[in-house]
C-alpha cells in the first residue's frame, strides 16, 4: 500500500499540491448564473447527478425566475417541471417551501449566512456551503459530498464516517485557502479515477501516498471492506 505523509496536515498539502496539478481547471459543475439559481440547483442536486441537473434547470430557470415565481407555483406543477430529478415530488416542496421563505423573510433575496440558510426547506450544511462559497464568496467551511466522503477517508485524512463529523477533522487537517478548492478537486478525482467501485490504483498519481491502494492493501479505508 502507499505510505500516507505525517502528519495528516502534510498529507492535506501532498494530495493539495498534486490534484491542483492533475485538474488545474477545477470547479463547480453546476451550471447556474445567480444566487437563487445556485440554491435551487444545490438543492435538486441531492442524490442526483449535476449532469441531470444542468439539463432540468435549462428549462427550469426560464420558467421560474424569482423567488416569487416558486412560492406562487404549487407543489405539483413544480414537482412536474423538475422530473427526471431524483424524488422530484419532495424536492418540488422543497423549492416551493424556499420560495416562501425566501418572500416572507429576506425579501426574495437568498440569505448570507449557515444559519438562514439550513433553516430553508431541503437545505443542508452541505448545501449551505456550497451557496455561500459560490453565491456569496464567503468560505466558513468543507464541502463534504460523497466524493469527498470516500476519498477522504481512503487517503487517511478522516476517520469519521458521517459528512457532519468529516468536516470538522477536514478543517484541521486542509489549509483553509484551500477549503473550497479541497472539495471540487476530489469531486473531479473521485469521477476520474477513484470510483466507489472503479478505483483505478494502478493509474492514480496519488497511490504512492494513499493507504487504501490495493496493490498491497486489503481494505478500502472508506468502506472498511475488503478490495
Amino acid at each position: 500500500m502507499g505510505t500516507p505523509l505525517e502528519p495528516r496536515s502534510a498529507q492535506a498539502e501532498e494530495v493539495v499540491e498534486r490534484l491542483e496539478a492533475e485538474y488545474p481547471d477545477s470547479t463547480i459543475s453546476l451550471r447556474f448564473s445567480n444566487r437563487l439559481e445556485l440554491l435551487v440547483a444545490v438543492v435538486l442536486s441531492a442524490q442526483c447527478t449535476d449532469e441531470r441537473v444542468n439539463e432540468v434547470t435549462e428549462q427550469l430557470f426560464e420558467k421560474y425566475q424569482t423567488a416569487q415565481d416558486y412560492a406562487a407555483a404549487t407543489e405539483e406543477q413544480l414537482a412536474e417541471d423538475i422530473y427526471g430529478i431524483t424524488f422530484h415530488n419532495n424536492k418540488g416542496g422543497y423549492l416551493k417551501g424556499i420560495g416562501e421563505l425566501l418572500v416572507a423573510e429576506h425579501d426574495g433575496e437568498v440569505p448570507d449566512t449557515m444559519s438562514a440558510l439550513t433553516d430553508l426547506p431541503g437545505v443542508g450544511r452541505k448545501t449551505a456551503n456550497v451557496v455561500l462559497q459560490h453565491g456569496h464568496d464567503i468560505v466558513e467551511g468543507i464541502v463534504v459530498d460523497t466524493h469527498v466522503q470516500r476519498l477522504s477517508r481512503r487517503l487517511g485524512l478522516a476517520e469519521a464516517e458521517r459528512p457532519a463529523t468529516i468536516e470538522p477533522e477536514l478543517q484541521e487537517v486542509v489549509p483553509r485557502d484551500k477549503w473550497q478548492q479541497f472539495t471540487h478537486l476530489l469531486i473531479d478525482h473521485g469521477r476520474a479515477v477513484c470510483g466507489a467501485r472503479s478505483a483505478d490504483c494502478d493509474g492514480c498519481e496519488l497511490a504512492d501516498i494513499c493507504p487504501s491502494e490495493k496493490g498491497d492493501s486489503a481494505v478500502d479505508l472508506a468502506s472498511g471492506e475488503p478490495w
